[in-house]
């Protein structure tokens, strides 16, 4: 998994591109703070080599919690800024700090 920020000079954004290597599955999301959870709208695309990847404008100077949903099922990403506790959750979050 892997995580690439690009900053644009003329707007108050970041580019965050999410790659997800998952061969075999059929479906994987991005959720977080930034959709409030919602894969509808936050779907990667897989590629030919079996890699999931999409990009997308999140504003900066922000802290998100994420997770990947990989057909139903949520995982963190090993390449996260940080990991915070999540009580709602009862588990781990993947943390993106912009």
């Amino acid at each position: 998994m892997a995580i690439k920020k690009q900053y644009l000079k003329s707007k108050p954004v970041c580019k965050v591109t999410f790659t997800v290597p998952a061969e075999e599955a059929n479906k994987v999301a991005v959720v977080g703070d930034f959709n409030n959870w919602n894969p509808k709208g936050s779907m990667l695309k897989k590629l030919k080599n079996g890699t999931f990847k999409g990009t997308f404008d999140l504003p900066k100077e922000n802290t998100y919690e994420f997770r990947y949903l990989v057909d139903g099922a949520y995982i963190n990403d090993e390449a996260a800024d940080r990991y915070q506790w999540n009580d709602y959750a009862g588990t781990e979050n993947a943390v993106l700090e912009l």
